[in-house]
């Protein structure tokens, strides 16, 4: 068995999530994990109205009060930000293609710069950086990130997340052989998760 995590960084509940998986992991390290970028809000054009500012605002302090995790509004301040999700899902997938073992700690770096510190993840130069400091070669992430190669991939997740009828995340299943269990659609305590997970073992189990 294994994980199939559907996220996307600037998903605000897939930041709050982000320790609760975690605590998972922690419980059973040989755990693999394939990150599946969701594609929240990809390939806006528009910069963000006041109306949509303030729903983010509430999102944020639902999911504050959910995890604990700090938010950095002077993102939502930034002049002539768009909130486009793809650039930062596209840097996952890069990271999972240079080295998929560090994909999910590059995407926890992604989300903890947006949310965290406020800077502006949908360019190129803010993520190469960061994929510098979470041990990626910053020029050859940056190159790779910018490859038609990495914008069509990164389009085959957003198909493959739609093909399979996920369309919120956090969304986390588990495969068992060919088969695929909903583990959680949605923000979940890893206490939920792994009993969750304990249930689909011991159906899979009756179905071999």
């Amino acid at each position: 068995m294994h994980l199939l995590y559907f996220a996307d960084p600037l998903c605000s509940w897939c930041y709050g999530f982000g320790p609760e998986l975690e605590k998972l992991l922690a419980r059973d390290p040989a755990m693999r994990v394939d990150l599946v970028m969701g594609g929240l809000r990809p390939f806006t054009r528009e910069t963000m109205s006041s109306a949509f500012k303030d729903m983010l605002r509430t999102h944020w302090a639902h999911v504050t009060q959910s995890s604990g995790l700090p938010f950095n509004a002077a993102v939502l301040d930034r002049e002539g930000f768009v909130y486009d999700t793809e650039p930062p899902c596209r840097a996952v997938v890069t990271a999972r293609n240079l080295d998929a073992a560090k994909a999910l700690s590059m995407m926890k770096a992604v989300q903890a710069a947006f949310y965290r510190d406020a800077l502006d993840v949908t360019r190129t130069e803010v993520l190469a950086d960061i994929a510098g400091e979470s041990g990626y070669d910053r020029q050859a992430f940056g190159a790779m990130l910018e490859s038609p190669a990495m914008r069509d991939e990164t389009k085959g997740d957003f198909a493959s997340a739609q093909s399979l009828g996920v369309s919120g995340f956090p969304t986390l299943a588990a495969t068992y052989g060919s088969q695929i269990y909903l583990v959680t659609s949605g923000f979940a305590t890893d206490e939920v998760l792994s009993s969750r997970l304990q249930e689909i073992d011991r159906l899979a189990a009756t179905k071999q």
